[in-house]
């Protein structure tokens, strides 16, 4: 990761210094003094930092330095397989044991219990609750086995190989088609090109155990392995835990060399132009490999220079983002960076766009354009300017949030620091040097960044579109003229001036009538003269947070069959014209350094606006809600500019198999209902799409703001915030009609149905059940339903993916609804071979109808209460949570104060209760839908 990148994201303000003279810049970034690292005498090293948020949370992460670039022919997809072998059975918890004991204490398997294996790495994820010695304990006994005492007992292995063959199944498709033809020429004459993490399918099926046996001996070595823990601990006690668990173990007497794999240069440039039949969008990439091998940052000079880069890197992208939102876009998005390929040897500089069907060329050339545009003309003071006060107010941010971080971001870092070499000075450290150093970068410095980034050599063009009737491949030799193009021609970049206010109109204040408090949940109450309600919670979780969310009943439910139909797929693109006479283009570069959004949306059943901002920019949050309330803009030529992106990302996306799948097994669901209109919008869509009737009824739908309710959670300044209420949001247009939710009495196909769709040529289905329908709402049974979903995932994991083998993945989950009408929904999902199918489609039933007529198992309650338990404790320390609150009750016409009695609620969950609603609801019509390849 570039060092400049990790701390624009985890640091700070800066306040403008007059030391940066006295800098000495060859002397060395120092290490974050609040971590304690060490290196043990068999040379595995470990990090240890205290951090107290989320609270009695430990966060424990095995890195290895291995992954699939080490593994023999014979051994292709082994590095990923011992990863799975890892959560199957260790000498302290053989076989399923491991994941039933995290289970147990309100870890879930792959949300918070998980890895991943890479080229070069492979990383265990174990966060785990520090609420007692014997959980942490134990926590290290697992890092420790899977480091050193995995069993890969043959049984075992034969299991998990149809495991590891369906997450390699999942992966197939027309990307990793389309990449096996282009990873020759981008990783050119690399062992990187020929050692996907996946493997192969052959050698998955057949490899003898002890080519796995031999991987974890030669790799999983104390001298390529990191130990972090950051958590709410004691450091001393974490240190000797590591010494206690890590020191005995030696590295192989005889081990192999951890060699570094290198990418070779090449004079010529490459070009790669592949299609598909099922490919969803026309990609360009274009690649300027570096010459050399890439070079860790140690000194202070290092640091200053990524610093340019980062500045540099913003100053493009910000130029792209002006292409992308104007009226004539030439993609739907375009971006440019220097960083990481698939090798760590081998830095690119790379721009990236997604094109419309056969404008890949106008697509390159525009990225080619504006990378010569830099090279003859430099940047503009302005855009430096804005793109240091774009960082600063991201550091501003995070370096007042130092002390609210979540452990997550430390062990991130310090992940980072041990496998690339990232700087981890700490952020009281790069507080200082951010600001010493930011004020001396001049605009020639970072104009001299794009002669070190391109050059004619070592270049690599791919382009990958869809392969249909009506789009044509551009030739080699057409790619190669764009790049090759002469720039004579390019006019300089026009730095056009900043708007001088986000509103135009002026506003006539209106006044708070009323205020109540409830001390319970510490939320007050204004009724406001315009007849709106705001209800806020001042918290201390964040210093620079404030969320924000308006809503109201009404919605496009309010709409004729007719108007909807012409304005369902027009809503998202309203705001693409602006606000206040003001563009896109306008909004963001006045926004610049400060932090504050906002999004309006309509849906069936409700309007409104969510936000966010920092409390120093929480008016312009408010004059933006403003703004979007009263003085939309009309553009007609925005929208169709809109359209035409809408356009470049879902034309295609039919021809995937598990979209058309969907797409097609909810037509056929809804076939009865007029309002459904597929699940994104394509050509025939936009052909009945009304702009202008789509933002009348926006304006009806936001004209009056009495009918709507204000939320806000964060750190809330009251002084502040009672003036701001009246001047933006007291003042906002209403009348006393207030609206109620609509059902329109449409519903999905009633009864069992089960739907075959064909599609695809891999070997690859996917499978729905879904149960669903009409029943009067009972609050009651909001948490025995979801907990159903949860037990039922746990024992559809145990049986397809654990005892059957069938399944990489399995999703199961239940909710009851009030809105717009007393409801239920249950559904389960997972992709699976299509020889399969069917088998599993009944084995999954079969443990519905277990749980219909046993129940529970008590152990498998406990788990998703203590699961749910421990998600409580933290998200009650989240603004979004109390935020989800105000909205849900909303909704529901519930109490504030039911977030209060959340752990109560749980405990008191019985297998009775859960076993009822299972009786009620798993027993009714089940709707089956079964994607299936296409016959050959």
């Amino acid at each position: 990761m570039n060092y400049f990148k990790k701390i624009s994201i985890a640091v700070f303000l800066l306040p403008l210094s007059s030391l940066a003279q006295d800098l000495d810049l060859t002397s060395k970034i120092p290490f974050d003094s609040n971590v304690r690292t060490g290196v043990l005498p068999n040379g595995l090293t470990y990090f240890i930092r205290k951090n107290a948020k989320p609270e009695k949370k430990l966060d424990l992460r095995l890195i290895i330095k291995a992954g699939s670039i080490l593994e023999t022919d014979e051994q292709q997809g082994l590095a990923h397989f011992m990863e799975h072998m890892c959560f199957n059975g260790t000498k302290r918890f053989p076989k399923n044991k491991l994941v039933d004991y995290l289970q147990s204490i309100g870890v879930k398997f792959g949300q918070h219990l998980n890895a991943y294996t890479s080229f070069d790495e492979t990383v265990y994820f174990l966060p785990i609750p520090a609420d007692s010695p014997e959980k942490i304990e134990n926590g290290f006994n697992i890092i420790e086995d899977w480091a050193f005492n995995t069993t890969l007992t043959p049984e075992e292995v034969d299991k998990e190989r149809g495991v590891v063959l369906e997450e390699y199944r999942l992966g197939l498709g027309a990307d990793k088609r389309m990449m096996g033809r282009f990873m020759p020429k981008m990783m050119y004459k690399s062992q990187y090109a020929n050692r996907l993490p996946i493997g192969q399918k052959e050698v998955l099926e057949n490899f003898t155990y002890d080519k796995l046996t031999s991987f974890y001996k030669d790799w999983y070595r104390p001298n390529l392995m990191a130990v972090i823990v950051v958590g709410d601990i004691d450091v001393n006690e974490m240190e000797k835990k590591i010494k206690d668990h890590f020191s005995q173990y030696k590295n192989p007497k005889n081990e192999k060399p951890r060699v570094q794999f290198e990418v070779p240069n090449h004079k010529e440039t490459f070009v790669a132009i592949e299609s598909d039949k099922e490919a969803t969008g026309s990609d360009v990439q274009l690649m300027y490999k570096d010459l050399d091998t890439p070079k860790s940052n140690v000194t202070l000079k290092d640091l200053k220079s990524d610093i340019i880069e980062g500045l540099f890197t913003q100053m493009i992208n910000a130029r792209l983002d002006e292409y992308a939102n104007s009226n004539t876009p030439p993609f739907l998005y375009g971006f440019s960076y220097h960083g990481e390929t698939y090798a760590k040897t081998k830095k690119a500089y790379q721009s990236v766009a997604m094109s419309q069907d056969n404008k890949q060329l106008e697509a390159l050339k525009v990225l080619v354009d504006e990378n010569s545009r830099v090279k003859k003309y430099g940047f503009k003071q302005g855009e430096l300017d804005r793109a240091k006060a774009e960082i600063l107010a991201g550091m501003e941010k995070q370096f007042k949030e130092k002390d609210k971080q979540n452990s997550e971001m430390y062990v991130n870092e310090l992940q980072s620091y041990f496998l690339n070499n990232d700087p981890t000075p700490g952020i009281e450290w790069s507080y200082d040097f951010i600001s010493d150093i930011l004020p001396t970068i001049k605009i020639e410095d970072v104009n001299a960044q794009i002669s070190k980034l391109i050059r004619d050599e070592n270049r690599v063009v791919i382009l990958t579109s869809p392969e249909k009737e009506g789009i044509v491949k551009p030739l080699e030799s057409e790619v190669l003229a764009v790049i090759n193009s002469d720039a004579s021609a390019i006019k300089d970049y026009e730095d056009k001036a900043v708007a001088a206010s986000l509103l135009k109109n002026p506003i006539t204040e209106g006044s708070i009538v009323s205020k109540t408090s409830n001390d319970k949940v510490g939320v007050k109450v204004f009724q406001l003269s315009n007849g709106a309600t705001v209800k806020y919670k001042k918290t201390d979780f964040k210093n620079e947070e404030i969320l924000f969310e308006a809503v109201s009943f009404g919605g496009s439910n309010l709409y004729s069959n007719e108007d909807y139909k012409k304005t369902n797929w027009a809503n998202s693109g309203l705001t693409e014209a602006g606000f206040s006479g003001l563009k896109t283009n306008d909004i963001t570069k006045f926004m610049t350094g400060k932090i504050a959004n906002i999004t309006p949306y309509i849906s069936t059943t409700t309007e409104g606006l969510r936000g966010s901002t920092t409390p120093k920019d929480f008016e312009y949050m408010m004059q933006m809600m403003y703004a979007y309330f009263t003085d939309l803009n009309y553009d007609a030529e925005a929208f169709e500019a809109f359209k035409q992106k809408q356009n470049t990302m879902f034309a295609n996306m039919i021809s995937q198999p598990n979209f058309y799948f969907t797409q097609e097994f909810f037509s056929f669901l809804n076939q009865n209902n007029p309002r459904f209109l597929g699940l994104v919008p394509l050509e025939k869509e936009w052909a009945y799409t009304d702009y202008k009737l789509a933002f009348d009824k926006y304006k009806e739908r936001f004209a009056n703001a009495g009918d709507f309710e204000f939320y806000f959670v964060g750190n809330i300044d009251e002084a502040q915030f009672e003036n701001l209420i009246e001047k933006y949001i007291a003042s906002l247009p209403s009348s006393k009609t207030k609206e109620a939710i609509k059902d329109l009495g449409y519903r999905m196909e009633k009864g069992d149905v089960k739907k075959i769709i064909n599609k695809g040529t891999d070997p690859k289905s996917n499978v729905t059940i879904m149960i669903m329908g009409e029943s009067p709402y009972d609050a009651n049974e909001v948490l025995p339903m979801q907990f159903l979903g949860e037990i039922l995932n746990i024992k559809l994991t145990e049986k397809l993916r654990e005892a059957e083998s069938g399944v990489y993945t399995v999703r199961s989950n239940g909710s009851v609804s009030k809105v717009p009408y007393g409801s239920f929904s249950f559904n389960v999902s997972f992709p699976c071979g299509p020889e399969n199918a069917e088998k599993l489609t009944q084995s999954a039933i079969q443990e519905m109808d277990k749980l219909v007529l046993n129940g529970p198992e008590g152990k498998d309650l406990q788990k998703v209460i203590e699961t749910n338990l421990l998600e409580y404790k933290k998200n009650i320390k989240e603004n979004r949570y109390w935020m989800t609150n105000f909205t849900k009750t909303y909704m529901s016409s519930g109490n504030l104060e039911d977030i209060l009695k959340y752990e109560e609620r749980v405990n008191a969950i019985t297998a009775k209760q859960i076993q009822d609603v299972a009786k009620k609801y798993l027993t009714q019509a089940k709707k089956i839908g079964i994607l299936m390849p296409e016959s050959k």
